[in-house]
């Protein structure tokens, strides 16, 4: 299957997972609105999802990837077992007692990390404790999704590992649905959410569990032991850590600023979720695909391989990261009134919101380079530099968010955020190619060039747009305005495409691969 193909099916899959989230934020968002019990719902999720990002998906994934394409290539499934299983003791053994001791002191969490300012209102207070106290066994659950996933991956097997997060979604839309019919109050369905969670997470666990099975590679427990193995997996890990999470990280640092203003919480959570769709789906893509061919590919000796995967990566991201960010950018108020505004979501939200999305989307393609840019740093097991990258995000996020908080409100952290993700990625580009560890080829720079072009071209149709009917976007009936949202859309991508193939910015040939293939029955 070519690379093009991987991130199509892998992205596929995430798209499922996406267009569900929407589904749910849109539920979630007419049962509670940007009210208390929405914020409190946000903070407490945010918590355990920090970590899973951090050291589940993030850290774990960086170590474990590349260590076990090695075992792979130089010993064969046999000895790749043998490493997971030692990691699997491990993993279990450690995820116990830091689990137990954050449920223990969640009062004293909230109120220092998650949510400080919430101490001014008890009632919040005590639900967001509650919440991610019913929560934060999905960590464990999802730091066990991870290393199954990172299994699967490496043996290419790319898809279901993609697809499990669908049942979070799944799972979360039920609860509201059941929720709504029987007409609980919002702190009740503020329960309901949360209980939903951690049952995504054992159910996830068990879907991957079936996947390894199937796949001849079920691990058995051994006697947790710090072998050489896990050993260099830990020491990969802890940079790595710092790393992995670095959007979580950034928007855990605005949700404590943003924890002073009412609401504000639920609004980047809403924004957020629009703008992680065009990042979820590439950036989650890509970083799927990416790491474990990399890794195989340097571990082989094949350098050129590794040269294409990279160029390839790179046209595949930002050929469609720009346009979308370009759209959101442009188009953030219609885009958020027809989603999200109804019921408890009034129009004034929709204002702030669409502001805070236009803030984030600038950022898109940032975040993006920086999921092409990082898996070439961990495939040669260098976790430092992205960790020095991270870092200096991290940083100029938090200075940018408390100057511009002040003068700008809720839009201020997002765009913060978005300055912070640029200059992480140019700080890896840079050491990239002063490494001379990638070098762009002729076809890849003329590409992306011609793609910029192109969405600036369609990005003055959406400005037209937006301009020329405005009663049509914004005001008319939904009907009305999902079907101008639609056309609006779709002529976009007509004008985008369109140039794209005319000019050769993208792969005709490829593309008529892919489609040729989607077709088949």
């Amino acid at each position: 299957m070519s690379l093009i193909k991987k991130f199509a099916s892998v992205g596929g899959a995430t798209m499922a997972s996406r267009v569900l989230g929407f589904v749910r934020e849109a539920m979630i968002a007419a049962f509670l609105g940007a009210g208390p019990v929405a914020d409190a719902f946000y903070a407490a999720f945010r918590f355990p999802n920090l970590f899973r990002r951090l050291f589940a998906e993030g850290a774990f994934n960086a170590a474990f990837v590349p260590l076990f394409a090695r075992e792979i290539e130089a010993g064969g499934q046999a000895a790749a077992k043998k490493f997971a299983e030692q990691v699997l003791s491990v993993l279990l053994l450690s995820l116990f007692a830091p689990s137990a001791l954050a449920m223990i002191f969640m009062p004293f969490l909230v109120g220092t990390v998650i949510a400080p300012k919430f101490a001014s209102d008890p009632e919040k207070f005590d639900l967001t404790v509650l919440l991610a106290r019913i929560m934060f066994p999905y960590l464990a659950a999802m730091s066990l999704v991870a290393m199954l996933a990172g299994i699967l991956n490496s043996l290419r097997r790319d898809f279901l590992a993609a697809l499990a997060p669908v049942l979070l979604n799944v799972v979360l839309v039920t609860g509201l649905l059941a929720a709504g019919y029987l007409d609980l109050s919002a702190p009740e369905t503020g329960k309901i959410l949360g209980w939903s969670v951690t049952v995504s997470g054992l159910l996830q666990l068990g879907l991957l569990v079936l996947a390894i099975k199937r796949e001849g590679f079920a691990l058995g427990l051994v006697r947790p032991r710090l072998t050489p193995a896990v050993k260099r997996l830990l020491w990969l890990a802890l940079p790595a850590a710092i790393t992995g999470g670095i959007t979580q990280i950034n928007l855990l640092v605005g949700q404590i600023i943003a924890s002073a203003q009412d609401g504000a919480i639920a609004i980047i959570n809403y924004a957020d979720r629009l703008n992680q769709l065009p990042l979820g789906v590439i950036g989650i893509a890509i970083g799927v695909v990416l790491l474990p061919e990399l890794s195989r590919a340097l571990q082989a000796g094949d350098i050129k391989e590794a040269q294409y995967l990279q160029n390839r990566s790179l046209e595949f991201g930002l050929a469609i990261t720009v346009p979308a960010a370009v759209g959101l950018a442009l188009l953030p108020e219609p885009i958020i009134a027809l989603v999200f505004e109804r019921g408890a979501f009034t129009r004034e939200t929709t204002l702030i919101t669409s502001t805070v999305l236009a803030a984030f989307a600038v950022g898109l393609p940032a975040f993006v380079l920086s999921k092409i840019f990082t898996p070439v740093f961990y495939a040669r097991e260098d976790m430092r530099t992205p960790m020095w990258a991270s870092t200096l995000s991290v940083v100029i996020n938090i200075v940018g968010s408390l100057l511009l908080f002040p003068r700008l409100g809720v839009m201020g952290l997002a765009v913060a955020t978005s300055l912070a993700g640029w200059i992480s990625a140019l700080y890896l580009g840079q050491r990239l190619v002063a490494r001379d560890l990638f070098r762009p080829a002729a076809v890849t720079v003329r590409r992306v060039l011609l793609i910029v072009a192109g969405a600036a071209l369609m990005g003055a149709l959406l400005w037209w747009a937006e301009a020329t009917f405005p009663h049509l976007l914004l005001d008319a009936t939904l009907l009305v305005r999902l079907a101008s949202v639609i056309v609006t859309v779709v002529l976009a991508a007509v004008v985008y495409f369109g140039f794209a193939f005319v000019t050769g910015a993208l792969d005709r040939a490829e593309f008529a691969r892919l489609l040729k293939r989607r077709r088949k029955p």
